[in-house]
């Protein structure tokens, strides 16, 4: 009895230490490898616990940490190349985020290739930076150092012998080196910095199910989309003609439409073979997401695009090109069906441009294969008629005529265009924080466009090239019944609807929002009693939320207005923390416990900003200094509650005592509200 006792007992003790346990799921582990005289390879190897994976290197905007090496600055090597991926790597698309992430299971080879510069000893220091999640919970950033020893003959000739002993030598204290316990370490320069690696173009990317297929998808919809403008749909007989023409062979007719078909296809993709390799030959990936120049570029050429499908100007590549490509077709042959279709993709430029621009637009932020896969699907569906007519000439009988419909079709590109080139400008005005293009403003100048969009389709505005309309057509009613549901779906996101199917293209909510309904109050005070927070210039809470962003200051307002602490430990790229946001807060039930019986403390673990030296504190946990906003509240997590993932939710009392138990991500409404209600309950007995 006594011994059933002792193992109930220890059973209970150790399911509460469960969850509060700090949890570590990456080990790393570095060797030095001679790679040729005087040329070394660094290699990190991360082993990751089951269950839990490791971001990559290339990580869209918008998206979590990505890993990144971090080198102190030495004369005595430089580095070579770019870090490598050798491990095979998972691409699926992230339900939070909305965007394709490249993460790394079990474990994670990376190298970085260093050329020795003299001949004396070397050592070279750094640090990787991180992240990891699990299907549950997600830890901060966190950065390791490490430290390389390279052998004071790096650059002479060494003889076999020599080389051995010293690799010996090397992979010893490395091995030593990584046995070591590494405790986490905090930036504290108060600045983000910037990744260094990418792949580089002899690097191949894996192909994971339902990650590059939507892409293939929907670049497959535009080529079909393609077909159907006034570039390209009148030509579709004219260039079947041309098959069937001369010799009176149908045979040879159908080889040719073959022949033209996998021509446009080759043509297409290899202009994404080209984007494809030259993105990866420096860290475009990263410029394009994040810098204003080649945004705002995009920006003015889609514009542009828009300005020439709405017929102010033509677009069109230079005469000379066309009639020399045109004159090669004319020769007959075989050959002269590649001509052709290059003939078609130079002609048909002016309606195909921005079509094809957008997708590789898209596709030169991912990996180095997307470029390639959009314009395969692209050219796919651009080429199958005409291969399709070229086999069967009858069935073109059956192809509706050509007529005004076909310049309504580019209007239609116009409006899109437009509205989607809005996005560019919200990576420059998101990115350096210009704050000229507030989601109000963003979705008000969407509501015009599709707005207009929908009274063009009625036949209410006309353009240069369009015909009369005396009447509309079933598709295009149904097209224009869609298009004023989408304005109905996007007029209340205004007020505050979170708009989730399109928030990845949205700026954020905010409750400084000229239409939110607190906009006339002091929205960055949670009453009229306590101070205004401090930090709520630059952070704030969703859903118009009030609350701190400092523990002391949201401590004494608890104090004060006699009211529970809510602590709501998060990070900016806490994929599960902007889950738990926008399936359980959006909640109007819980919104309004929240607002009514708490305080609010959101604690940002992986903030960058630089405290004021009064604030740096020295950890109990680690000994070391932390100077920035995300450290001591990371810190702070750590030493109180044992633990460093997010989210994190604990219902506090006065003296930072939790009531309840802490709880982490569960998107079960009820059971959320059961956590809230207990921990107020249980604040009242006391």
């Amino acid at each position: 009895m006594k011994k059933s006792s002792l193992l109930l007992f220890a059973f209970l003790l150790f399911s509460h230490l469960g969850f509060s346990q700090i949890v570590d799921p990456i080990k790393w582990s570095f060797k030095l490898e001679r790679a040729g005289t005087g040329l070394f390879n660094l290699k990190f190897t991360a082993k990751i616990e089951d269950k839990w994976h490791l971001y990559s290197q290339n990580i869209p905007e918008g998206g979590p940490i990505a890993t990144s090496f971090h080198f102190e600055k030495n004369n005595l090597f430089e580095l070579v190349e770019k870090t490598k991926e050798l491990s095979k790597a998972n691409v699926k698309f992230d339900p939070t985020f909305k965007i394709n992430l490249t993460t790394f299971s079990r474990e994670a080879v990376f190298v970085q290739k260093i050329k020795a510069k003299s001949a004396e000893l070397s050592v070279v220091k750094g640090t990787v930076e991180f992240m990891c999640c699990n299907d549950e919970k997600c830890l901060p950033p966190k950065e390791i150092e490490f430290s390389f020893a390279i052998p004071s003959t790096g650059v002479a000739s060494m003889s076999s012998n020599s080389l051995m002993d010293e690799r010996r030598a090397i992979d010893t204290s490395i091995h030593t080196l990584a046995s070591t316990e590494i405790k986490p370490i905090v930036d504290t320069s108060g600045t983000i910095k910037s990744s260094l690696p990418v792949n580089t173009p002899e690097m191949s990317d894996p192909i994971e199910d339902g990650s590059l297929w939507s892409f293939f998808l929907i670049a497959f919809l535009a080529g079909i989309a393609g077909i159907f403008t006034p570039c390209v749909y009148p030509m579709i007989p004219m260039t079947v003609s041309f098959f069937m023409r001369g010799e009176g062979n149908r045979t040879a007719g159908i080889l040719k439409g073959i022949i033209f078909g996998l021509s446009i296809i080759f043509i297409y993709t290899m202009i994404g073979v080209l984007v494809a390799v030259t993105r990866s030959g420096a860290d475009i990936t990263s410029v394009i997401s994040t810098h204003w120049a080649p945004n705002l570029i995009f920006f003015a050429l889609f514009m542009v695009f828009a300005a020439s499908f709405f017929g102010m100007f033509e677009i069109v590549l230079p005469g000379s090109l066309t009639n020399k490509i045109d004159q090669q077709a004319e020769k007959g042959g075989y050959l002269a069906a590649f001509f052709m279709a290059l003939t078609l993709v130079v002609v048909s430029f002016s309606c195909t441009g921005p079509i094809v621009g957008a997708i590789l637009v898209e596709a030169s932020k991912g990996m180095f294969i997307k470029p390639i896969i959009g314009m395969f699907g692209f050219s796919l569906a651009f080429a199958i008629p005409f291969v399709i007519f070229a086999i069967s000439p009858a069935m073109m009988k059956k192809l509706a005529k050509s007529g005004s419909w076909l310049n309504s079709v580019k209007v239609v590109f116009a409006f899109v265009l437009m509205a989607f080139s809005l996005k560019f400008l919200l990576a420059i005005d998101s990115t350096y924080h210009f704050n000229m293009l507030p989601r109000e403003v963003y979705l008000s100048i969407w509501i015009v466009v599709f707005s207009m969009l929908g009274f063009y389709l009625m036949g209410r505005i006309k353009f240069l090239h369009d015909s009369d309309l005396p009447y509309i057509g079933v598709p295009r009613l149904f097209l224009a019944i869609a298009t004023f549901s989408f304005v109905a779906y996007l007029v209340p996101g205004l007020f505050g609807a979170p708009l989730t199917g399109i928030s990845s293209m949205l700026p954020p909510v905010s409750k400084h929002s000229l239409f939110s309904s607190s906009n006339n109050a002091i929205s960055s005070q949670p009453n009229n009693s306590c101070a205004t927070p401090s930090y709520s210039n630059f952070l704030e809470l969703p859903y118009d939320l009030n609350g701190y962003f400092d523990y002391q200051e949201g401590l004494a307002c608890a104090k004060k207005m006699n009211k529970p602490v809510f602590l709501d430990i998060k990070g900016h790229a806490c994929s599960n923390c902007k889950k738990m946001e926008a399936e359980v807060w959006s909640d109007p039930k819980v919104q309004e416990y929240m607002r009514n019986n708490f305080i609010i403390i959101a604690l940002y673990t992986d903030d960058k900003y630089m405290l004021p030296e009064k604030e740096w504190i020295t950890s109990s946990y680690d000994q070391k200094l932390k100077k920035t906003m995300g450290a001591k509240n990371l810190d702070y997590e750590i030493t109180h509650f044992n633990i460093n993932t997010q989210p994190l939710y604990a219902i506090l009392d006065h003296q930072g005592n939790s009531l309840n138990k802490p709880m982490g991500l569960n998107t079960d409404i009820e059971v959320f509200l059961k956590f809230l209600e207990e921990g107020k309950t249980k604040f009242i007995a006391k």
